[in-house]
């Protein structure tokens, strides 16, 4: 079976990251290109990436590239997808295809009439340990999941000029943790009750957003959940989950660099968690780029729709009206046609 060749659409953190994944492992793929309108040359030179360029359209043109992966900026996310579409390659887009719904909801679209895969990046998914409790839950043994857990803990706050064109903290970090409600509960999530803080940086505040939140989830399916997020864990990158059912309990711990455990007079010493989120969900990388070339090699669906790219929005945008209004909002249906 022939690999799937792939362009890259931006060389940023997280294209640097799935151009040495997609080169050395992911079996099945070749890279061909990557573009961007900054590109380091002396890095792709030392990556031997046959074809590089500033205009991501020489991926379009070319007939070799059977898929693009876009790791631009999130603004251009959509309409690469539509041309992507157009140019009849499969795509993977990394979050957020969009913050307007009807954007992404009209980017969709021209992807379904193209015929295309699309994959959306909401990595997490893949990260073995929540991968495992979500096999918990979908094969019953947890029973009807009655509580979902999450807690998501960033090590540092980000500089307040990025929050201020970021969409928001429900846009930008959380979103991660509203796509693992829907993942984990195996269901939609009907309605939030966001509350907000800043009490890490004011300079957050000042730039319009918060930087500490407790959210409260409905799910269609009777469950609740509860997010808590925080800019600032001075202790490292905190990710945590628990699934709690009619049957039983499953929970996925931080990860270490080390599982060692000491005990001695003083008390308990163990590793902290890991720092990095690209240290984090290394695995979790590698892993969502298998399955993107798998569902090409062997035609099947994704394993992260357009839909999972959609519904994530859609609950973060409720719960901006519910922090705004001080009240719980409905979040729109993820249904479109």
């Amino acid at each position: 079976m022939k690999p799937v060749t792939f362009g890259i659409i931006g060389a940023g953190r997280i294209g640097k990251l799935h151009a040495d994944n997609l080169l050395s492992r992911v079996d099945g793929a070749r890279l061909k290109a990557i573009t961007d309108p900054f590109l380091d040359e002396d890095w792709a030179a030392s990556r031997n990436i046959p074809l590089t360029g500033k205009d991501h359209r020489i991926l379009l043109d070319d007939p070799e590239i059977d898929a693009i992966l876009i790791g631009s900026p999130s603004a251009e996310h959509a309409p690469q997808m539509i041309e992507c579409a157009e140019a009849g390659k499969h795509i993977f887009c990394e979050k957020p295809i969009a913050l307007d719904p009807e954007i992404i909801r009209n980017a969709l679209a021209e992807v379904d009439k193209s015929g295309v895969k699309l994959q959306v990046g909401f990595n997490r998914r893949f990260d073995p340990n929540f991968s495992a409790v979500q096999h918990q839950v979908a094969s019953g043994a947890l029973g009807d999941p009655h509580i979902i857990r999450i807690t998501s803990r960033d090590p540092a706050p980000p500089p307040a000029e990025y929050v201020a064109g970021s969409g928001g903290m429900f846009l930008d970090m959380t979103i991660h943790d509203f796509d693992m409600a829907r993942f984990l509960s195996s269901s939609e999530v009907t309605e939030v009750h966001a509350y907000g803080a800043v009490l890490v940086d004011p300079e957050i505040g000042k730039a319009g957003d918060i930087d500490t939140a407790v959210i409260s989830l409905k799910f269609a399916n009777g469950a609740l959940g509860i997010i808590e997020n925080s800019r600032k864990a001075v202790y490292g990158y905190d990710q945590r989950v628990e699934v709690f059912g009619s049957k039983g309990t499953a929970m996925a711990d931080n990860n270490t660099p080390t599982s060692m455990v000491v005990y001695n007079e003083s008390g308990t010493i163990r590793d902290k968690p890991l720092y990095f989120f690209l240290e984090r969900y290394e695995a979790a990388f590698i892993d969502e780029m298998k399955a993107f070339v798998n569902a090409i090699r062997e035609d099947k669906t994704t394993a992260v729709s357009g839909k999972d790219g959609l519904a994530p929005v859609l609950i973060a945008l409720a719960a901006q009206e519910s922090l705004k209004r001080g009240k719980p909002e409905k979040v729109d249906s993820v249904e479109f046609t």
